[in-house]
């Protein structure tokens, strides 16, 4: 072998070295990106069952609250038709004058 092919093979030696070390290093974070990927989607997961459980509880809660009245509400409510009674007394007097 000639001076120039040995220095041609030596070249070529080393850049096939470090393509097979970027390759590993390649492979490597694929790996650790898959793993990633795949802890996500168990997270996307585990979310999305709670959400279902959120919602379901909120609408529990809508309903109770429809179906609850209590006292203070009862309160509240007769003040307020009294005033509104109140004001179509005024309203039907200023009329009859």
């Amino acid at each position: 072998m000639t001076e120039e092919e040995n220095r041609l093979l030596y070249a070529f030696d080393e850049k096939l070295k470090n393509f097979m070390s970027l390759y590993r290093n390649l492979e490597k974070e694929n790996a650790e990106l898959r793993e990633q990927l795949k802890e996500k989607e168990a997270e996307l997961f585990r979310i999305g069952k709670s959400k279902e459980s959120l919602e379901v509880m909120y609408e529990n809660l809508k309903s109770a609250r429809m179906i609850s009245i209590n006292d203070k509400d009862i309160a509240d409510t007769k003040q307020r038709l009294a005033r509104l009674v109140r004001e179509v007394d005024k309203c039907i007097a200023l009329l009859n004058e």
